[in-house]
């Protein structure tokens, strides 16, 4: 049965219906240009939900296909005054990035060009500026090189004003178009018809310089604000670069070198020393040490046989090998990567809802504001309350800037989601992101998680009886296990390969549930198990049983091995912990936070690797539906929790959580559950996530105090409210300066995520 979840208009409609479309948006400058684009999407009808992010430039929404289409979300975008388009199919992850790379870096570019030659004209106006009075034709000259300022270089914030305008809207385009057409309107009027202000006593300046000026310190800000978003998708750039642009295929015992896109599943793909595998796929012959380090963050190569997978995009180091293409194009490891990196980038975090409300009535009120100080200049200056009324009601236009505040929450979301990536954490989205810097206990599974999740082999110990010779007893026991079922019998087989202690063929094999398993190997009778089977033959297992015991305390699984009648030896089983468990156990409760074991093996195991791990709690012996309810009564208590886990079974707590963690080495039902993906498969990840999580919110804290601090602060100064006590007004052209420091300093407060310590 399907839940049915409501539309925008209150019909119902079936959850397996729903698609997202994530649609290019063009034109959006300022958090209110974002919030306009929300809301007109929002506002279509088969619209459950629409997320506009002002850094991708992109907006994603998910619709009914039945009420409405991508085409009509476009043409709703378009009316809306902004520029849209829907994306091309046929790119792949990485082709997309490439193209906003492109695109972004043109952007750069374009803005860097008009700043320069706006800046030149600028300050030749105000050096101009003494001369003005002594040659007629000077002012005109300013009016013209202003005006073509104007339609050149600033000519994209009057079009995306007149369209706001004309949609019922405003945004920062809208101030800006104010406050300097108000500049170059009041100057032309003083250049063709002085007398109009020297028949009142008031002096005929002009602001040419002013309004060239502060469309060049804008056109700069804007440039150092490219330039600073080029800077917060480094990482997510690195992972593109990773994907080579060709294969060395064999095909008919002929190799030769293919395009990426014409490898095909099953296709043998040879790697050299040196080179990047190309495709995802598993080793067939050959072997070498692999550096993950760029999709991992572990930097010891990982030593690769046949057999074993390796990922496209990854580093062969030493050796030659072949292998067989498996997951290819949009289905790799690696693009998977670079959407889940995407699609988190452009996610947002519960917080921006604050800087979205601000936002939606920032630029009305910042025209009132302007208004309200032309009046009241106009009514209490006691010289030239035209001219004073004037520049300080140009200064509040344009000091004010939602720049600040669209970018306070996106560009932390950003730089915050590419270094986890560096560090091998990959989070999927800004609700995440914020949720897991408020996790108060972190529950972790025991097998895979805490510890390795392959048994092995940890102790033989010979009996007071023993005769054989301990390579010639393993290769016994190993011919037995080989053919049981039982999970302990693989490590044991596994063991005894390590030796050199090839099986041989048993005989008369038989397997006792619960008990262990007999057969006859080269004459020798052979019974593996635990005490009950030893009693089944009379043998006394008292000389062992003290070893038994202290073997289970430690959390190993151990079986008697007789030979013959006779007791030869104890084998035991563990899984043991990963060497950096406890390291990251210990950090993570340095951190202020409560650590749970939560599994479902053996009480008495579980608290051996708890001890041995540092992890005081244990709740053991738990079904997935325990751990569920071990998760809610977490919750229930009033903490925030983080659950972390690698397989099936762990996807329900994993989804029940705060924030679902998995070990990106574990079973995909696990990682499509979680919110973060850990890649390097070591739980010191664990406390890296939850340390960028909190590093990212004071950022994002920061940013949002800092761009409402900024305008508390800057637009009274504006209108003049220090005049009174200081004789301070704050010039049109220093107001422009401040507004461009503002948003860049707030990408660049950003920025500084990249290499801050996550204690």
């Amino acid at each position: 049965m399907t839940s049915a979840t409501p539309t925008t208009d209150g019909a119902p409609a079936d959850a397996a219906t729903w698609q997202t479309a994530r649609i290019p948006v063009q034109g959006m400058t300022c958090a209110a240009c974002q919030a306009r684009v929300q809301r007109t999407l929002q506002k279509q009808p088969g619209v459950s939900d629409a997320t506009v992010n002002l850094m991708m430039a992109n907006a994603t929404i998910t619709f009914d296909p039945a009420q409405v289409s991508p085409t009509t979300l476009v043409a709703a975008i378009r009316d809306a005054g902004y520029g849209a388009e829907l994306p091309a199919a046929e790119r792949s992850a990485f082709e997309e990035q490439e193209a906003r790379d492109a695109a972004t870096a043109e952007e750069f570019v374009d803005l860097r060009r008009k700043a320069v030659v706006s800046g030149a004209i600028g300050l030749g106006a105000m050096a101009a500026m003494p001369w003005m009075h002594h040659y007629a034709w000077a002012p005109w000259l300013l009016m013209l090189l202003t005006a073509a300022v104007m339609l050149g270089a600033g000519r994209h914030f009057y079009i995306r004003a007149w369209k706001a305008l004309r949609h019922g809207g405003s945004d920062m385009n809208t101030l800006i178009a104010l406050g300097t057409g108000s500049a170059f309107l009041y100057s032309v009027i003083a250049t063709v018809a002085p007398e109009f202000f020297t028949s009142r006593g008031v002096p005929a300046d002009v602001y040419y310089e002013a309004v060239v000026l502060i469309i060049a310190f804008i056109l700069a800000g804007n440039t150092f604000e490219a330039r600073a978003k080029r800077n917060t998708t480094v990482a997510l750039r690195a992972l593109v670069r990773l994907q080579p642009s060709t294969a060395r295929v064999r095909r008919g015992g002929v190799e030769k070198d293919l395009d990426i896109a014409h490898v095909v599943p099953d296709d043998i793909v040879i790697v050299r020393p040196g080179e990047r595998i190309p495709v995802d796929g598993t080793v067939t012959e050959g072997s070498s040490a692999v550096d993950e380090s760029m999709l991992t963050g572990e930097s010891l190569p990982v030593t690769k046989a046949p057999g074993d997978r390796v990922i496209g995009g990854t580093i062969n180091r030493t050796g030659a090998f072949a292998l067989r293409a498996t997951t290819l194009g949009a289905d790799s490891v690696l693009a998977r990567i670079v959407t889940l990196m995407r699609d988190a980038q452009g996610s947002r975090a519960p917080i921006q809802h604050l800087a979205d409300r601000i936002s939606a009535v920032f630029v009305p009120t910042v025209i009132g504001i302007a208004v309200l100080t032309f009046v009241a200049w106009m009514l209490l200056a006691e010289q030239a309350p035209l001219v004073r009324a004037f520049a300080a009601a140009v200064s509040v236009l344009i000091i004010a800037c939602p720049c600040a505040m669209g970018l306070a929450v996106p560009t932390a979301v950003m730089v915050a989601t590419g270094r986890g990536a560096e560090l091998g954490v990959l989070i999927k989205g800004g609700e995440a992101l914020q949720r897991a810097g408020d996790v108060g206990t972190v529950v972790l599974d025991k097998t895979g998680t805490v510890t390795e999740g392959a048994p092995r082999v940890t102790d033989l110990l010979r009996a007071p009886t023993a005769v054989l010779a301990e390579d010639r007893l393993l290769r016994l026991v190993a011919s037995v296990e080989r053919r049981s079922e039982h999970p302990l019998a693989a490590a044991i087989v596994a063991h005894a390969h390590e030796r050199g202690a090839e099986p041989a063929e048993v005989e008369a094999f038989a397997s006792s549930t619960g008990r262990g398993a007999t057969g006859v190997v080269d004459g020798h009778a052979l019974a593996i198990g635990n005490a009950a089977m030893m009693d089944d033959y009379a043998i006394d297992v008292t000389p062992m049983a003290a070893d038994l015991d202290r073997l289970a305390a430690q959390g190993r699984t151990a079986v008697y091995v007789a030979v013959d009648g006779r007791l030869e030896a104890l084998v035991a089983v563990a899984d043991p912990i990963k060497p950096t468990s406890r390291e990251a156990i210990a950090r993570l409760r340095v951190m202020g936070l409560s650590v749970v074991l939560l599994t479902g093996d053996h009480p008495r195991t579980a608290e051996a690797i708890a001890r041995e791990a540092g992890v005081e709690r244990v709740v053991a012996g738990v079904l997935p539906d325990g751990k569920v309810a071990e998760i809610q009564r977490l919750q229930g208590n009033g903490s925030v929790v983080a659950m972390v886990g690698d397989g099936i079974n762990d996807a329900p707590a994993l989804a029940q959580a705060d924030v679902g963690m998995a070990i990106g080495t574990g079973t995909d039902i696990a990682v499509e559950a979680a919110d973060v993906v850990l890649m390097r498969g070591d739980l010191r990840s664990v406390a890296d996530a939850i340390g960028l999580s909190r590093r990212t919110m004071r950022t994002m804290r920061e940013n949002l105090f800092w761009a409402f601090i900024y305008n508390v602060i800057g637009i009274p100064v504006a209108a003049g409210i220090l005049f009174p006590v200081s004789g301070l007004m704050l010039s049109p052209v220093l107001a422009s300066a401040a507004m461009a420091f503002s948003s860049v300093s707030v990408v660049a407060n950003s920025l500084r995520l990249r290499r801050a310590a996550l204690r």
